[in-house]
């Protein structure tokens, strides 16, 4: 079945900034620093701040929509199946990763009150920018998370999640082959699949 953990996977096959080199590639890093502190804070500002879940959760969907390039995400996460889906089959994929992917990040909002984050160190890299960040809450041992930002200069977006050293774009990418492979390559099963995992979670109150 599908990870749940993978569901906050982000991808890119978007050209880093390896080559890129001095005033650039330092501008480069400066802009992905910046972006990833501004979404961070706006990210902990919900999580922490006053309202209900339901409330925080629209919120939480907003800054996703700004920051995460989710049509690249839901393309890259299909891999080569993408390339057969029939158009009606891609906008009802497109439709459910997108509640999947909100599910996934304002999941047991409760759990996370009170977190905070540090932005470490920022390298280049061939899918963008990685920016290194502890993530730390209550009562739990520090989370290391880095964050791969694409075109930093220009339009930056998050572009995949590196959680404790694994990345989960490909942890997603995965997920979604298994499930395919060992239910005869039907789009159609993947979708029915990942809506009924938006149903359990609603139901559950997520």
């Amino acid at each position: 079945m599908l990870h749940r953990r993978s569901l906050l996977s982000i991808t890119a096959g978007i050209a880093g900034t390896a080559a890129l080199g001095g005033a650039r590639a330092d501008a480069a890093i400066d802009r992905a620093v910046a972006f990833v502190k501004q979404t961070g804070d706006a990210l902990v500002g919900v999580i922490n701040g006053p309202g209900d879940n339901a409330q925080k959760r629209v919120a939480l969907a907003q800054i996703m929509d700004r920051t995460v390039d989710v049509p690249y995400v839901a393309e890259f996460a299909l891999g080569r199946f993408w390339r057969v889906a029939t158009p009606e089959q891609r906008q009802r994929y497109m439709e459910t990763f997108h509640q999947v992917l909100v599910n996934n990040i304002s999941a047991k909002l409760g759990e996370y009150e009170g977190v905070r984050f540090t932005v470490n160190r920022a390298v280049p890299g061939q899918g963008g920018v990685q920016v290194d960040t502890t993530v730390l809450r209550p009562n739990q041992p520090p989370t290391n998370v880095g964050w791969v930002i694409a075109n930093p200069t220009t339009n930056p977006k998050i572009v995949d999640v590196i959680a404790e050293g694994t990345s989960l774009r490909l942890t997603q990418r995965n997920d979604y082959g298994s499930f395919l492979t060992h239910n005869s390559d039907s789009i159609d099963a993947l979708i029915s699949a990942m809506q009924r995992q938006v149903a359990q979670n609603a139901r559950n109150g997520s």
